[in-house]
């Protein structure tokens, strides 16, 4: 009897493991991905590049340029609240304000689509950036929180995340206490996809480089208009709570800051920027601190509740 070569039968065998490694396999991965839970950080979206994106979902027609796409979009009424700013980063906050602007347009007739159809595009429109926030209905009742902890990211990963990658702009996990003083905290309640938050944390002052489509990109809170000599910072909490710099498509109100300069809404807000921004603050340790639970920085320069999270 011819012998086959041991080449061929350790071949078979290792064939033969895999076969019944596999499923295992799948069904780990599955698991693993059912149980994903939000990245500690959230990938970044520029408002102008995202009002290109929705003026098409929305079926207003096509821009390559942000203002031309921002100026359309604000003409019926769907804006933030403080108007399009093309460098500010689309949070959670300015997610709930767009939805209830396209709500708001696709009851008065203003769009070529109805409210049901209009809200499905805008939600097509988010999860394709990764955007996979819900708002939150006051008369929601919320599950209790989850038995295990397995969930969300172990407080070592968010710490070990900080120190190797550091400090994200925005973050949905409470800071590590070296880092909380760099950061706000937005009191809007929103879902991200089956997780609950009470909020989301962003630092004060930031500017980053962003690669969206092999280009790049940059995002910030600041605006340095190089004819004026002058810098404007847009408080992540100050606009939540209504008073902030509008842009293109914001409703006229007694509470926006004026800039002093004439058009500044698009001028200074979506027109050409120098890009010399100040760097985020690192300078030390902060005076206090918590962690998830714990306490955290009283009313001030921006202050934030406990990162309290729910799993539907």
């Amino acid at each position: 009897m011819k012998r086959l070569p041991f080449r061929y039968i350790g071949s078979f065998i290792v064939s033969l493991y895999l076969l019944f490694l596999m499923p295992a396999v799948i069904l780990a991965q599955s698991e693993q991905a059912g149980q994903a839970s939000p990245p500690i950080a959230p990938q970044l979206v520029r408002e102008g590049d995202f009002a290109i994106k929705l003026q098409s979902a929305l079926g207003m027609g096509t821009a390559q340029d942000e203002v031309a796409a921002e100026s359309r979009l604000g003409e019926v009424g769907i804006a933030p609240r403080n108007g399009w700013i093309a460098d500010y980063p689309v949070t959670p906050d300015i997610i709930v304000e767009l939805q209830k602007s396209v709500n708001d347009a696709a009851t008065a007739k203003k769009l070529p689509v109805g409210k049901d159809e209009a809200l499905q595009r805008f939600h097509d429109a988010t999860a394709g950036l990764n955007l996979s926030i819900r708002p939150y209905a006051a008369n929601q009742t919320h599950p209790a929180m989850p038995s295990g902890p397995e969930q969300y990211p172990d407080q070592t990963v968010i710490n070990n995340y900080y120190y190797n990658q550091g400090p994200p702009v925005v973050t949905y996990y409470a800071p590590p206490p070296d880092y909380y003083y760099l950061y706000s905290w937005v009191p809007c309640p929103f879902w991200w996809t089956d997780f609950w938050f009470a909020g989301f944390f962003i630092l004060h002052d930031f500017h980053r480089i962003v690669f969206v489509n092999h280009r790049t990109v940059f995002i910030s809170n600041h605006f340095n208009d190089f004819h004026e000599h002058r810098v404007f910072r847009v408080d992540a909490v100050s606009r939540f709570h209504g008073r902030t710099f509008a842009g293109i498509g914001a409703s006229h109100r007694g509470n926006f800051i004026s800039t002093g300069i004439p058009r500044s809404e698009r001028t200074v807000f979506n027109g050409t920027r120098t890009r010399m921004m100040p760097r985020e603050r690192m300078t030390g340790p902060p005076s206090g601190g918590s962690r998830m639970g714990g306490q955290m920085p009283h009313e001030g320069r921006g202050s934030f509740s406990r990162g309290h999270m729910r799993k539907q």
